[in-house]
């Protein structure tokens, strides 16, 4: 089988699941594992280079209004790779070139390949994607031990905050700074997983625009600062350039993390995330973070 990958979570789980030497293609933000750093890359940003953020949400926003994704895919390189599957989403109109494009072109292919879209929006749903993708290109058993591992992390997590119970603190997830974006979808099930109640966010929902003020009244002790795509360093640098707006919010602690490995993109790794989230909520009963990851603790002023 000849798989295209158009996102970047889906490359990730296709790797999971063993079918690495089956992946023809993907995204120019395929980054993970790094095996993907070596498979030809057929999709490339339209955005300009070294744009600020409010830059970048004016341009996503005029895009969206035009129906454009912040993507273009090369459609002469997709068609000479002749692929039987492509894996692409319709969750968010910007993350990748857009469903119906893409639908519309596999239509117009030789080889008249599938498309599977997935969209998850909840934890449950992500674990649904591993089901969707094994079926479709007979992983089952990967599929089975992949959701195994995960279920057996999730469950420790679950032992080990649970011992720190009844103190959940108040949490604020914070997906974009300027204008301020309330992480959604799977995120605030995350938190709660890892032992916090978040003040903001709605489990399965979109991340939505809201005013500092209302972080503010939301009372955060804890503010996890995870810029969409971002990663913890430029996560920190993002949260330093509004360092006196977080600080006044009065919460107890600010941290960064990497957003594009563990938050952002909907794989295998939001077990990882949700590890993470547990070691900055419940540093006592989860002392070390997963590997590799990073909780960057701010110091904020006003």
């Amino acid at each position: 089988m000849r798989i295209v990958s158009l996102v970047p979570h889906a490359t990730e789980l296709l790797f999971a699941l063993g079918l690495d030497g089956e992946i023809v293609a993907v995204t120019h933000e395929c980054d993970h594992p790094a095996g993907a750093l070596s498979k030809p890359r057929i999709t490339r940003d339209v955005l300009p280079g070294g744009l600020s953020a409010a830059e970048i949400d004016e341009a996503v926003r005029q895009r969206t209004l035009r129906g454009e994704a912040i993507y273009e895919l090369d459609r002469d390189a997709l068609a000479a790779l002749e692929p039987d599957l492509i894996v692409t989403q319709a969750l968010c109109p910007v993350c990748a070139v857009s469903y119906e494009e893409v639908a519309e072109i596999a239509q117009a292919l030789p080889s008249r390949p599938r498309v599977i879209a997935l969209d998850p929006k909840t934890v449950g749903e992500t674990f649904a994607d591993a089901r969707t993708l094994a079926e479709a290109t007979g992983r089952g058993e990967q599929a089975g031990e992949l959701l195994r591992r995960t279920a057996a992390r999730i469950d420790r997590i679950a032992l080990a905050v649970g011992q720190a119970a009844p103190a959940r603190p108040r949490v604020a997830a914070l997906e974009w700074l300027d204008p301020v974006y309330v992480a959604g979808h799977w995120t605030p099930q995350l938190i709660e997983m890892a032992g916090g109640d978040d003040v903001l966010g709605l489990p399965g929902q979109p991340s939505v625009t809201v005013p500092w003020e209302a972080v503010r009244a939301a009372r955060p002790e804890i503010v996890v600062v995870m810029p969409c795509g971002y990663d913890a360093p430029r996560a920190q640098a993002e949260a330093m350039a509004h360092s006196g707006a977080l600080a006044g919010l009065n919460a107890g602690r600010v941290v960064a993390v990497n957003a594009s490995a563990y938050f952002s993109r909907p794989g295998p790794r939001l077990v990882d995330g949700l590890e993470l989230l547990a070691h900055i909520l419940h540093p006592e009963s989860v002392p070390d973070p997963p590997a590799g990851a990073q909780a960057l603790t701010l110091r904020v002023r006003d």
